[in-house]
């Protein structure tokens, strides 16, 4: 049976039309036109932050962040930004006797956020405060020692098949891949995508499956 389940955080718990609208506020360009790009880079198999480097070349990405910061103006996460299944199905996985962990690429700043969110949850992390993202396996490792189950008995849930789906399965836990953020959607009929043992639509399919015995 499943004793664990850790969650990728962006597009998958939380929607990341914030991040990049600010980013487009900031650079003074349409938050539809940076979109645009992000979803053109990202279809090409380049990494999103090259959208900010087509609108502003020659850009120090680092340099910007802080300035934003500095300006008030830097990342942000509140409730408006959490899916509206989250809430409940952490709840009620965890309430069923689960581990709940939250573990993605994200930033120190973001795990601080994500923690006063108040999730119900047993544990956060970020690859910020781990110093490693993934798909390196590395991560993964981190995950299973947080998850304090067995990888068999771990299941890993997120929206990017390569970074995902295709990581955790060489680990050796279970995966879950769900269709929503632009990544899932874009690379759903990937072979990545196609090592999932489930494929959801929402987080609330998730309480029938941890119910299924492990094969």
């Amino acid at each position: 049976m499943i004793e664990s389940v850790v969650f990728d955080i962006g597009s998958t718990l939380v929607r990341e039309d914030r991040y990049w609208g600010d980013w487009a506020d900031w650079l003074g360009v349409p938050r539809h036109t940076l979109s645009a790009l992000v979803g053109a880079v990202v279809a090409q198999g380049r990494d999103d932050k090259d959208a900010i480097r087509l609108v502003r070349p020659g850009v120090d990405i680092d340099a910007e962040w802080r300035a934003r910061e500095a300006a008030g103006r830097g990342e942000w996460l509140d409730e408006s930004d959490v899916y509206p299944d989250v809430r409940s199905v952490l709840g009620g996985l965890r309430e069923s006797g689960l581990r709940v962990v939250l573990a993605g690429n994200q930033s120190l700043r973001a795990g601080v956020l994500l923690r006063e969110l108040g999730l119900p949850v047993d544990a956060v992390a970020t690859s910020s405060e781990w110093g490693v993202a993934k798909p390196d396996p590395e991560f993964f490792r981190r995950v299973l020692e947080l998850g304090g189950a067995a990888p068999g008995d771990t299941l890993y849930v997120g929206d990017h098949p390569a970074f995902d789906i295709r990581p955790a399965k060489a680990a050796g836990l279970r995966a879950a891949h769900i269709r929503r953020g632009p990544w899932a959607y874009l690379w759903a009929d990937t072979a990545d995508a196609a090592m999932a043992d489930w494929r959801i639509g929402s987080l609330s399919e998730l309480v029938e499956i941890v119910a299924e015995p492990s094969v």
